[in-house]
């Protein structure tokens, strides 16, 4: 099963994805049961509200051919990022891999559809790609008291492009990274919405290509901090809520390494999370 979000940029409608008897997928229209994915319809046990009205045959087919896809998670009130959460990404950027969690934020008008065109922002000479596994909150999370606790307050996983102006975050940043991480568009979503259940998170294959040459090869079992570490930790600092969205970290090969060129006018990025779906942005100057 796969939640979607679909039409024009702000105006985007809710559906599903389900396979008939013989595998074949089907797009369904979800109005009737939400007027969006948003936080507080996964709060309410929207998953399994969806999963019922499937197994029934109660929601309507539709046709998505043509149709932008939005994020599939309507606008979040936080995205918290995590950063260096791979030792060879933080290897190629110079540094030690952490022995904490290292945190920052991105500023909720950056979350984008997962194939709309990204603007590179004026004045930068070093865009860069991230790909990474986005966690979507399900319910509220403040003080977990057990690592094993994150699982009942994760709804779902999406595929995630953390994109950054180097120059931003690490030279004009004042020591605080997210300068470079906020430029409208800068966390293209999607394009679908899995249920945490349906996802082993801790074994799923991450990619980049940029104009079709691969750059980032990697798997999530490299992370240093797993996934439900990570919602335990957070929980200690700040409150999660449902809709809320956590990047877990990129692997190596951005352009950061220095292997490889920044992002120009032009570029085609594509990024894919094994099982959660594939992306691509070309990117235009402002």
């Amino acid at each position: 099963m796969k939640l979607i979000r679909y039409g024009a940029l702000g105006a985007e409608k809710p559906a599903v994805l389900g396979t008939d008897e013989h595998g074949v997928e089907i797009a369904h229209d979800l109005t009737a049961l939400t007027d969006d994915v948003t936080g507080e319809f996964l709060a309410n046990g929207g998953i399994e509200i969806v999963r019922q009205a499937l197994r029934e045959g109660s929601l309507p087919v539709i046709d998505l051919s043509g149709e932008r896809l939005g994020a599939p998670i309507a606008r979040p009130s936080a995205i918290i990022c995590i950063g260096m959460n791979y030792a060879e990404h933080a290897a190629e950027s110079g540094s030690a891999p952490p022995t904490v969690p290292i945190i920052f934020l991105k500023t909720p008008n950056t979350v984008a559809g997962p194939d709309d065109d990204t603007r590179i922002p004026r004045h930068s000479s070093k865009t860069d790609w991230e790909v990474e596994l986005g966690v979507v909150i399900g319910r509220r999370a403040s003080y977990l008291d057990t690592v094993e606790q994150s699982a009942d307050h994760i709804a779902g996983y999406v595929t995630a492009n953390d994109l950054s102006e180097r120059t931003f975050q690490l030279e004009d940043s004042g020591g605080q990274w997210s300068k470079g991480k906020c430029s409208p568009g800068f966390s293209p979503l999607g394009p679908w919405l899995v249920p945490a259940e349906e996802v082993d998170a801790s074994s799923l294959r991450l990619r980049s290509w940029v104009n079709g040459q691969a750059r980032q090869d990697s798997n999530t079992s490299d992370m240093i901090f797993p996934v439900d570490y990570l919602i335990y930790h957070l929980s200690q600092y700040l409150t999660l809520e449902p809709g809320d969205v956590v990047l877990t970290g990129t692997p190596r090969g951005v352009a950061l390494s220095g292997k490889y060129p920044y992002l120009s006018g032009g570029d085609v990025v594509e990024i894919e999370v094994e099982g959660l779906g594939r992306q691509r942005q070309t990117f235009v100057h402002v």
